[in-house]
């Protein structure tokens, strides 16, 4: 009894019940296929008699195979090979677990899965009980042969086994759960395996290798595969912190080929450089501004204050008249005074109709008979999602974004929903926000939006939820923290961007150039 005190012996008894632990998955997931073809109240009781009888056969092999390896008497000469029965069992079982090991692997590798139909007819008990016998007498070779090549002592094997298999009884469907979710660790014992093969195959042709060889690898291995579960585990806490929103978005953009310049230039080294894509540009882009669009505020796709058309009641009716008949736009605020006194929303064509007949529009005809409607308005700390019901509901008419204080901060329509998924529509009156000048370089107007100049620019960090402007202006003014002269410039994340014009107390013109670097700026 000696041997109960060896820390060897409990290391491999240690390992051996986890390796038939694994073993075994196989073989509990054939036997409870089979036990699903009987009825609900038996498929339990035939899992347990399985795994029983598992137990048995393999304590009966065990005693077995332990009696062959005691056969040490050479029974022919190979030249300067005698084998006796001992070496021949190693060596017909090393190379068992060798091909099982590969086939094994090969299988995982190519992902391969076992799969089954559920039969809405049930078979007998007896029947299915029958088939798991053979099932446990294959399933059960591996095993074995692993035991006698992990250990020396019979008993030992018997504990493992013993083990093994109540711990599966007891927990078959939590290890079920668990493998199938750590397929490493199954290919980690499936090398095991191949390991344990190849010393069986070197004992049975007369070259011993110590087991304590065998069990420093299996532990360290185990010990790597225990950090990397650690850290697989810890990767997934911290990528459920993310909103499920944002992975899947970005989860999509990167299947259809998405990526920012730097990761872009990190890989074209290897592509082929005739490779097409399967997705354009164009197209990332628009899938990109839907699968974005429900985080975005309305002040990030509406036309800003300072960009709006509107008509001014107290100007002249001829210079109203020419106001709208160079005017692009079908709809227009109407005020009088100021943008912030409004009277309502006209159609540019009833207003002409108007100043035609009379010399004057009357203010007080906003009452929706009249050419005057009243204005839909929305607070500009609402989202794209409730500004799009709004304008459902508004049948064709223009929607005001208002602050707080009921200060007019720009307009909505349709137009603007559409741009913020496949880019600039600009009108008669108005220019592209952002024109690309040269290679590595763009002129951009102050109010562009930061989603649509990330894109263009592919680059990230423009775009923060945390803050509170969502145009190149803004963005830029927070990191100025003053107003900016033209000509100054400002080095951000690789990007150059130089202020050409200031108008009205906003920067109104902006030059973005990228920074490229030589070789030593590079390697420096």
């Amino acid at each position: 009894m000696e041997w109960l005190f060896d820390p060897a012996i409990w290391a491999g008894l240690l390992t051996l019940v986890v390796l038939e632990i694994v073993l075994g998955i196989d073989n509990l997931i054939f036997i409870a296929i089979l036990a699903d073809k009987l009825p609900p109240h038996q498929r339990d009781k035939a899992r347990l008699i399985g795994l029983t009888l598992a137990m048995l056969m393999r304590l009966g092999l065990l005693t077995i195979v332990s009696w062959l390896v005691t056969l040490t008497t050479p029974l022919f000469a190979l030249g300067p090979w005698s084998p006796s029965g001992r070496d021949l069992i190693l060596l017909l079982g090393g190379v068992f677990l060798l091909f099982k090991a590969t086939v094994e692997l090969h299988e995982r590798l190519e992902g391969v899965t076992h799969v089954h139909t559920q039969s809405k007819v049930y078979a007998s008990f007896g029947a299915v009980v029958a088939q798991i016998v053979v099932l446990d007498a294959v399933f059960s070779l591996d095993a074995v042969i692993t035991a006698v090549g992990m250990v020396d002592e019979l008993g030992v094997m018997m504990a493992a086994v013993i083990i093994s298999i109540g711990v599966m009884i007891l927990a078959s469907k939590p290890l079920t759960r668990f493998v199938n979710a750590h397929p490493t660790v199954v290919v980690l014992c499936l090398s095991f395996l191949l390991m344990i093969g190849l010393s069986l195959v070197a004992e049975g042709l007369g070259f011993h290798i110590p087991k304590g060889y065998l069990y420093a690898a299996i532990g360290f291995s185990i010990l790597i595969e225990a950090l990397n579960q650690f850290a697989r585990r810890n990767f997934l806490k911290n990528e459920a912190r993310v909103p499920l929103r944002d992975r899947t978005a970005d989860t999509v953009l990167r299947l259809m080929g998405g990526k920012r310049r730097q990761d872009a230039e990190a890989d074209a080294q290897d592509e082929q450089p005739d490779e097409a894509q399967a997705f354009g540009v164009e197209e990332r882009n628009m899938v990109s501004g839907v699968l974005t669009l429900a985080d975005r505020s309305v002040r990030s796709i509406m036309t800003p204050r300072s960009e709006m058309s509107w008509v001014n009641l107290d100007d002249e009716a001829d210079d109203i008249l020419r106001q709208l008949q160079e005017s692009p736009h079908s709809l227009m605020p109407v005020g009088r005074g100021q943008l912030d006194n409004l009277v309502g929303i006209a159609r540019t064509k009833d207003l002409i109709s108007q100043l035609v007949l009379q010399a004057r529009i009357d203010g007080d005809a906003a009452d929706g008979n009249g050419p005057l409607r009243r204005p839909i308005l929305l607070p500009d700390t609402a989202g794209v999602l409730k500004a799009m019901d709004t304008l459902k509901r508004a049948h064709g008419q223009l929607v005001l974004v208002t602050d707080e204080f009921g200060i007019v901060q720009g307009l909505l329509t349709p137009v603007d929903i559409l741009e913020a998924i496949a880019g600039e529509f600009p009108d008669e009156d108005e220019q592209l926000a952002i024109q690309p000048k040269g290679p590595g370089e763009w002129e951009v107007d102050g109010a562009a939006d930061l989603h649509q100049l990330e894109q263009v620019l592919e680059t990230e960090g423009l775009v923060s939820n945390d803050d509170d402007y969502s145009s190149l202006a803004g963005y830029l003014l927070a990191r100025l923290e003053s107003m900016p002269e033209p000509g100054q410039e400002i080095e951000i994340d690789g990007l150059r961007y130089r202020i050409l014009a200031v108008e009205e107390r906003r920067i109104a013109k902006v030059l973005i150039q990228r920074i490229v670097l030589d070789e030593s700026e590079q390697a420096a």
